[in-house]
């Protein structure tokens, strides 16, 4: 039998985060709660969680602050609360490599449903080899640039890059076809999955992120490119397909 999954609540409302762990805890989940920005890492360090709920609004460091601490250690999901619908707010987020945002108030309902779709979405990045798959199909490369599914490694050039899941998830996305264009729903759908319930901006913000990753070297026989109005590609020069 699969043990409860443990999530970790960081909110300074003590009545939204009682509330959250009454549905939480009648679901199954394992139920830690923190009410300041400076407990998040020792907490997460002590508990292990499998997803944090992450206000971003909080006494002491800051929401961001702690997603861009979190991320120098940990790959663990987090989920954004913020009770502002700033677009910035959203991005800035995403950018530190957070995984999803709810604004409130909300539904705790919703938030569950959230919460569930993100560990499906980390379990499903995280499976490795499947039955029946060859190693090779889950190592591409090109010249300076190898993304290894199986160790969930990226190296680009002589360096190891530090890659969250999700980044590395697309990158070998478009980097197994090659020229061919993909819209922002497509990889959506491929990548994050049918239930995921954020923006088109998403893949915006990672594809940013994973530019700047690949851009510590000279690659003039690939590059992620912008089909303006329609998505993204993994471009290759013909003589390295």
């Amino acid at each position: 039998m699969d043990e409860p999954k443990r999530v970790l609540i960081i909110d300074d409302d003590k009545h939204i985060s009682e509330l959250l762990r009454l549905y939480f805890e009648k679901d199954g989940f394992n139920v830690t709660a923190g009410y300041t920005g400076d407990t998040v890492l020792p907490l997460v360090r002590a508990v292990n969680p499998d997803v944090i709920i992450l206000d971003l609004m909080l006494p002491g460091m800051s929401g961001f602050d702690v997603i861009r601490e979190l991320r120098r250690e940990s790959d663990v999901p987090v989920l954004m609360l913020t009770a502002r619908s700033d677009t910035l707010d959203k991005i800035v987020g995403l950018e530190l490599g957070a995984d999803d945002y709810i604004l409130k108030p909300f539904e705790p309902k919703e938030l569950l449903a959230r919460v569930k779709a993100v560990l499906r979405r980390t379990r499903s990045a995280s499976s490795g080899v499947k039955e029946g798959e060859d190693v090779k199909d889950n190592v591409v490369s090109y010249p300076g640039l190898v993304v290894d599914r199986i160790r969930y490694t990226v190296r680009v050039g002589d360096e190891e890059i530090d890659m969250p899941p999700k980044e590395l998830e697309l990158l070998f996305f478009l980097a197994t076809h090659p020229n061919r264009v993909f819209t922002r729903d497509q990889i959506l759908e491929s990548i994050w999955g049918m239930d995921y319930y954020g923006e088109q901006r998403t893949v915006d913000v990672h594809i940013k992120r994973i530019r700047e990753k690949l851009d510590v070297i000279d690659h003039p026989l690939w590059q992620i490119k912008t089909v303006w109005s329609v998505g993204y590609k993994f471009e290759v020069k013909d003589d390295e397909i």
